[in-house]
Formats: structure tokens, C-alpha cells, sequence
């Protein structure tokens, strides 16, 4: 895969603006931070975070990839604002689990997501080489 990042745009910081990729694509469900349990994770955003990222990397392995493998990530968040006052300890958590190859991303604010205990929510693509 070949992340794309022109000079003329913004530095990204944590995403790819743009990500070029060939091969098997993996359509990746949307996770929220569901335990094996079938309950949502306590503490909050961050540990939510965390078990999301756990579970989309789990599908994605299990399919035969690995993080750097994900091309498109969509980030549902139920609050915004708690989620760009955790981001530094969300960047710490996602370069812990996933590394430094970022997908191109995007996050979106919803009103709720199916679980009503869930904060938020990964959906992705990986590209299988």
C-alpha cells in the first residue's frame, strides 16, 4: 500500500489523506468496545477505544492481515468533544495496537450507536497483499 500525503494539504496527524492500495480487500464490520462478554468495557471512552481497536485488529487478523494492512477507517463518536480532549491517549493507544501506518480516516459524530452504553465505534477496509 502507498499512503498518499501532498504537500499542498495540511499535515495529517494520525491518518493517511490518502491511502492507494491492490489486492484483497477486507470489508471490516463495525466494532464498538464489546467485551467477549457481550458487554461494553467500564472507564469510559479511551478504554472503549482500546477494545474497539482490539476487536477490529482480532477480525482483521483472523482474516489474515495485520494493522498496517488497513486502507479505510471510519471512527463513529458519540461525543466529539471528549473524543479530541482524549486524542493524545487515543494516538498512544492506537500506536500501541496498530503501529504508525495510519489509514486514511475519518471521524464522525453520531447521537448514538446500537449499544447504548457504546461511545464509539471503528469500521474499516484493509487491503490483504
Amino acid at each position: 500500500m502507498k499512503r498518499v500525503n501532498p504537500q499542498s494539504l495540511a499535515k495529517p496527524s494520525g491518518f493517511s489523506h490518502a491511502v492507494v492500495a491492490t489486492g484483497t480487500h477486507v470489508y471490516l464490520a463495525g466494532q464498538t468496545g464489546m467485551a467477549p462478554d457481550g458487554s461494553i468495557v467500564d472507564g469510559g471512552l479511551v478504554p472503549q477505544f482500546r477494545q474497539a481497536l482490539a476487536n477490529i485488529l482480532a477480525a482483521l487478523a483472523e482474516a489474515g492481515g495485520h494493522p498496517a494492512q488497513l486502507a479505510q477507517l471510519r471512527i463513529y463518536i458519540v461525543d466529539v468533544p471528549a473524543y479530541k480532549a482524549a486524542a493524545r491517549e487515543i494516538g498512544a493507544v492506537w500506536r500501541e495496537l496498530a503501529g504508525t501506518e495510519y489509514p486514511a480516516m475519518a471521524g464522525i459524530g453520531v447521537t448514538r450507536l446500537w449499544d447504548d452504553a457504546a461511545l464509539v465505534e471503528l469500521e474499516g477496509v484493509a487491503v490483504l497483499d
